[in-house]
């Protein structure tokens, strides 16, 4: 058959509140099912012939209603008929929009939820809105459903809704209540949470006069249903969740004579519930029997018992019972026994490997707590000899694999290798023609800018001061990082002797007759430097000192005069270990700089110094495109300078690109 559940549980569920009983509509006649759900443990309360339902209860007093899909027409307003009908008629003859929904329990669409008349919208805004505009007319019993939601879910009725409920009970339509509808309603008061509270507001609204005129909120015993309540809560926390409505209804009528309570059973719509709320001294005072047994006297056993016999029997002897032994069995259930929870190994159990991953957890504990209240496992040792058989195996020891780590050195080295052949390929592309620099002896473009502010005329101390200032400037240059440097000359400037690996650079440009070899910019400073033009604050013999360190890399010993950091050729092989390697300035187009065609390490040149008279130079704001002109030097700078013999050209001049 096709099953939807439907009613009051779908609003519920969608709602957040609790369910407190289920209703299942099925396509065809329900009442077929009435044998087969005697035969698999369910207890049927009652039925309906006019609209095919059954009125079950399960074991843990769960209260089903199995409905028949239906609609219904309103000929006479006080008996409708019933007619066999699909799940969405079914939801439109309903009451409220937030009862107007089922979820499908069939195969292949399980868990669906069917909303017709948005519903969902209805209880995001806890407003109760009519499905029919004529439905506290055709069906008058809303009336008082609409009191109750009202009590039990603190929601409001519509603004059109509250309209027709006030003209429907100016109108008197609640007269016309049908006898099943007024049986049904009777019996939900005691299914309420909290009935007390319900019965009041239908007594305020004049319902009850309707449904019992002798049944009202002052026949209850009020304290009374306070502590039943307290103690529901206390074994509901202890895991014990009993069912309230028989205990509540022999309270709310607690103050009521014998007649009308009798009077008052016979109306209710399920006779199984009349059975349960008379039977509740006859189950309590049975499982007070079994609880006072031998049997039941360890404390494991109590709980046990207490945990898994018939919870409204549980409740009704603890709430109804005078006996101290019985008293002190729910003291230990109820206070003393709960302590025990909280001696509980969990660091132990963590060590031995007892996690709530497994899928034992939740038994493991129960079983300890069982132990413990029972006064065993005192000790770490007992602990551990009983967690050992539930701890599960070590897991395998996690493999390693150690990877050979790379030298660091080499690393650097290819690094910086890949590095320079990426400036030779950027220097390819952007030199210009050789051949065609050059100009005059008195304009000369040394790739070096000097603001201003920078140039000291006459330091002080005169020629003496210079001396040792050139020699402390030629001392620090020597302790430098450059790769290759010659030794240090006196002071008159004699040209030094280039080392080993400055002989060996020169050899090897001299035999690369395709490089061309040019002078590079200032070491830190950008290559793209203004030029110097006008009148040159360096003597013509100065001119000649350029000349010569430009053809050092053909293997003429540079002179001594030029200072290193205006001439220096870049480094083409790995410097020794030990020694950083300074960043080499990237070349740009139209300046002079170092062109191989070949990917083959660019001859050294060893560093030249020259007596300058430049303290300090900083590092010029290159603009593309244009050149800064340098303040000239006085013309005293031409006497400091050292003389210093011309070179002798390169042995080959390299082609043209």
């Amino acid at each position: 058959m096709i099953l939807f559940l439907t009613g009051d549980a779908v609003r519920d569920l969608t709602s957040g509140h609790a369910v407190r009983d289920l209703e299942v509509a099925v396509h065809g006649n329900a009442l077929k099912l009435k044998k087969q759900i005697e035969k698999l443990g369910g207890n049927v309360w009652g039925e309906s012939e006019s609209s095919k339902t059954l009125y079950l209860c399960f074991p843990g007093t769960v209260r089903v209603d199995v409905v028949s899909t239906h609609r219904m027409d309103y000929t006479k307003i006080d008996k409708p008929v019933y007619h066999a009908a699909s799940i969405q008629e079914d939801l439109r003859r309903r009451d409220f929009t937030v009862n107007a929904m089922a979820i499908s329990l069939n195969e292949g669409s399980f868990g669906l939820l069917m909303d017709p008349l948005n519903g969902a919208a209805d209880i995001e805004a806890r407003a109760l809105r009519l499905v029919s505009n004529y439905g506290f007319l055709e069906e008058p019993s809303l009336l008082i459903r609409a009191t109750r939601y009202i009590a039990r879910l603190s929601w409001e009725l519509d603004p059109k809704t509250q309209t027709r409920y006030e003209n429907a009970k100016g109108e008197g339509v609640i007269d016309r209540i049908s006898a099943e509808a007024q049986s049904r309603e009777l019996e939900q008061i005691g299914h309420e949470d909290d009935g007390l509270k319900v019965l009041r507001a239908l007594e305020s609204e004049g319902w009850m006069k309707v449904l019992f005129p002798a049944w009202t909120s002052a026949k209850a015993d009020e304290e009374k249903l306070k502590a039943l309540h307290e103690l529901a809560v206390e074994l509901q926390m202890q895991g014990v969740h009993p069912d309230m409505s028989a205990a509540q209804m022999q309270l709310l009528t607690a103050k009521m004579g014998a007649k009308e309570l009798a009077a008052l059973k016979k109306q209710l719509l399920r006779p199984g519930f009349v059975e349960e709320w008379n039977s509740l001294d006859a189950i309590a005072a049975k499982f007070a029997k079994v609880l006072l047994s031998k049997e039941k006297s360890t404390a494991s056993a109590g709980f046990k018992l207490f945990t898994s016999y018939d919870p409204e029997a549980v409740l009704w002897l603890g709430f109804t019972s005078k006996d101290k032994a019985v008293q002190e069995r729910y003291n230990q259930f109820l206070k003393v026994w709960p302590e025990a929870r909280q001696r509980t190994p969990h660091v132990l159990m963590q060590e031995m490997r007892i996690t709530p991953e497994l899928s034992t957890y939740k038994e493991i504990v129960h079983a300890i707590f069982l132990e413990l209240i029972d006064g065993k496992l005192t000790t770490p040792e007992e602990m551990r000899a009983f967690l050992e058989p539930h701890s599960p195996p070590a897991p395998p020891p996690q493999i390693t694999i150690k990877r050979p780590r790379a030298k660091r050195g080499e690393a650097k080295v290819k690094e910086r290798a890949f590095d320079e052949d990426e400036d030779a390929d950027d220097a390819l592309d952007e030199d210009g023609d050789l051949d065609d620099l050059g100009g005059d002896d008195d304009e000369i473009d040394l790739g070096i800018s000097i603001p201003k502010g920078d140039l000291d005329l006459e330091p002080e101390g005169g020629e003496d001061a210079e001396a040792d200032h050139a020699d402390d400037d030629l001392d620090s240059d020597s302790e430098s990082d450059e790769p290759a440097s010659g030794k240090r000359g006196s002071k008159g400037g004699a040209a030094p002797k280039a080392g080993k690996g400055a002989q060996a650079s020169a050899k090897t440009a001299a035999s690369t007759s395709k490089a061309k070899v040019v002078p590079t910019p200032v070491s830190g400073k950008p290559a793209d430097a203004p030029v110097i033009k006008g009148k040159s604050p360096i003597s013509k013999k100065d001119d000649k000192r350029v000349e010569t360190a430009t053809a050092g890399a053909s293997g003429v010993k540079p002179p001594q005069g030029l200072q290193a950091s205006v001439l220096r050729a870049p480094a083409a092989k790995t410097p020794p270990a030990g020694k950083s390697k300074a960043p080499a300035a990237k070349p740009v187009p139209g300046k002079l700089v170092q062109v191989t065609k070949a990917k083959k390490p660019v001859a050294k040149v060893a560093p030249v110094r020259a007596k300058t008279l430049v303290k300090k130079v900083t590092k010029p704001t290159p603009v593309k495109g244009k050149t800064a002109k340098a303040k000239p030097v006085a013309k005293s700078a031409k006497k400091k300078a050292a003389p210093v013999k011309k070179a002798k050209p390169a042995a080959k001049k390299g082609k043209k690109r």
